[in-house]
């Protein structure tokens, strides 16, 4: 395990061998992992007022090597969330502006004749960064939306026949407005599927909503912000995470909340096996940025929604009813009991 992490006091787990981030025993830590995180969350809270949360959240996704979708009306920070979390990040980033007429070829890169050379040369596309923007993808054909689905889920661009593997650790963050639905194009569950999360930022209250005007004033924009990790140090984070601890308690719980999701009333698909990994994903990122070494119930379900909400399909009749996914996913984290004790832990 991580020198990043602390493990259970009742039992050391030992580090699995191989290429870790660090060396030694599960219960030799000092908080580093926490600190580093906390690091992330308060340069990202010198634009983004009054959203703790959801700050923890998305960086949370990222240090589970993760995709984000942020879905909310224009105006809250959707945009400017994106490119505080690039920005925090001494790595490569793209914005990508979903358009109708944005083409694949733009996002994944072309293969064009070079006559000097007398043969074809691969020109990467926008996708080939650290971190991807992609503002507004609703608003992009199906075609050109599903150019992503291979590189969110393999880290890797197939371009005439030949694989190239874009820089890691690598995520997309997009945003997507759901009340100007003209000249959009729904997201397919195939792709939902593919984003770990899906947040809302949500309106600042009234003293976060006075900074924001404060900031704007002083001309603290996004432009000012400075990255506070390299993505070496991002990358050592994301291995130790993959490193922490979950029992065979926890792991079941997991398991038993996508199952309820699958039978919740008013839903007509529920999470699937990949839903379910991606939970465990979260829930491990969680606990390492609470610096700790294992996983705990109350990770599993304060991430539960996020998580697996944007998951679900609904029947017809429960839409109208405005029953939601988030409704449904809380409805089976209550039907399911909590493990009392950690066996194995």
């Amino acid at each position: 395990m991580s020198d990043f992490l602390s493990s259970p006091s009742h039992n050391h787990v030992t580090a699995p061998s191989g290429n870790g981030p660090a060396s030694g025993s599960a219960g030799a830590v000092a908080g580093g992992f926490a600190e580093r995180f906390g690091a992330l969350v308060d340069n990202v809270e010198r634009v983004i007022r009054g959203k703790r949360e959801v700050v923890s959240l998305a960086l949370t996704c990222l240090l589970a090597e993760g995709h984000l979708l942020i879905e909310d009306v224009p105006g809250v920070g959707k945009t400017s969330l994106a490119r505080c979390l690039a920005a925090s990040v001494q790595g490569s980033w793209h914005r990508i502006q979903f358009t109708p007429d944005l083409l694949p070829s733009d996002v994944t890169g072309v293969s064009i004749y070079n006559q000097a050379t007398n043969g074809f040369e691969f020109h990467p596309g926008a996708v080939f960064a650290n971190l991807i923007v992609a503002d507004e993808i609703n608003r992009a054909s199906p075609k050109t939306q599903s150019a992503l689905l291979e590189v969110m889920e393999e880290r890797l661009v197939t371009v005439d026949a030949r694989r190239y593997p874009v820089p890691r650790p690598f995520m997309v963050i997009a945003t997507q407005n759901p009340i100007d639905m003209d000249g959009t194009y729904a997201l397919p569950e195939a792709q939902l599927d593919r984003f770990l999360m899906r947040l809302e930022v949500g309106y600042p209250d009234h003293a976060a909503e006075v900074e924001v005007l404060v900031n704007h004033h002083a001309g603290r924009h996004v432009e000012a912000l400075n990255p506070v990790m390299t993505v070496a140090e991002v990358e050592q984070m994301v291995r130790a995470g993959a490193q922490v601890h979950v029992a065979p308690a926890v792991h079941d719980y997991i398991v038993r909340i996508a199952a309820a999701t699958r039978t919740a009333e008013g839903v007509r698909l529920g999470a699937s096996p990949r839903g379910s990994v991606a939970l465990l994903r979260a829930a491990r990122a969680k606990a390492a940025c609470d610096g700790r070494g294992y996983v705990v119930p109350d990770d599993v379900k304060s991430l539960a929604v996020p998580v697996l909400a944007h998951r679900l399909v609904l029947t017809p009749d429960a839409e109208v009813r405005g029953r939601t996914g988030a409704e449904a996913v809380t409805e089976a984290v209550r039907a399911v009991p909590v493990p009392r004790t950690l066996a194995g832990a």
